[in-house]
Parts: C-alpha cells; structure tokens; sequence
C-alpha cells in the first residue's frame, strides 16, 4: 500500500471516532496537507505533514505509515508522529481583590517586576 484516503488514514490514526466524522472535518477545510486543504479522497503518502484541528487541539504530524482499517491505540500511535510545538504559557496576570482601589506606586512597581 503505498496511499490511502485522507478520511481513512484520520479515522485509523484515532484523530477522530468515525471516519464520516473525519471526511467532515476534512470538508470543513480542517486538515491541511503541506499546506494545501485536503477533501475525503485526498491520498496521503508515508512523508505527508498534515495539520488538522482536531476535538484534542491543533495537531501537526508527520505520516509514518498507512492503514486503512482502525486498530488499537497502540498501532495508531505508530501511523505517526506527532511533531505539534508546546504550548507556550502565559504568566498569569496579577490579581487583585475586587474593590481593592487604585494600586499604589509600590504595588505597580511589584506588578511590573512580576511581568518581566
């Protein structure tokens, strides 16, 4: 085998619980394939780097190998690798109890020094 359907490969991959629930995300335009949009029939090859929005949050993987029928967890984890960059956290903002008034000089000089 050396491609198969983009909604196949999605729905084998576990991106999704049923395979019309992947040709409808693909429909919607959200899978991408090397940055053009994919449709259901698109073929995706070993090599492919495919962006989709899954229900988990945005995924960028890279297609390791194919399958056209859906296995365990663990045969899924190796149709692919999954190469989406951290989350980058933002500091929390600095809190202050509600009817606390105007901060002062000395706490805005700690808020600054909180945010960097």
């Amino acid at each position: 085998m050396t491609e198969v359907r983009a909604d196949k490969w999605l729905w084998a991959a576990r991106f999704w619980k049923t395979r019309s629930q992947a040709a409808l995300a693909l429909k919607e335009g959200k899978v991408t394939r090397d940055g053009n949009r994919c449709d259901p029939a698109t073929a995706v090859r070993v090599g492919d780097e495919l962006i989709a929005r899954t229900p988990g949050g945005r995924k960028v993987l890279l297609v390791r190998g194919l399958s056209a029928v859906r296995g365990g967890a663990e045969v899924a984890r190796l149709l692919y690798e999954d190469r989406t960059p951290p989350e980058v956290d933002e500091p929390p903002a600095a809190a202050r109890d509600a009817g606390a008034g105007r901060p002062t000089k000395r706490d805005r000089r700690e808020i600054e020094r909180l945010r960097g």
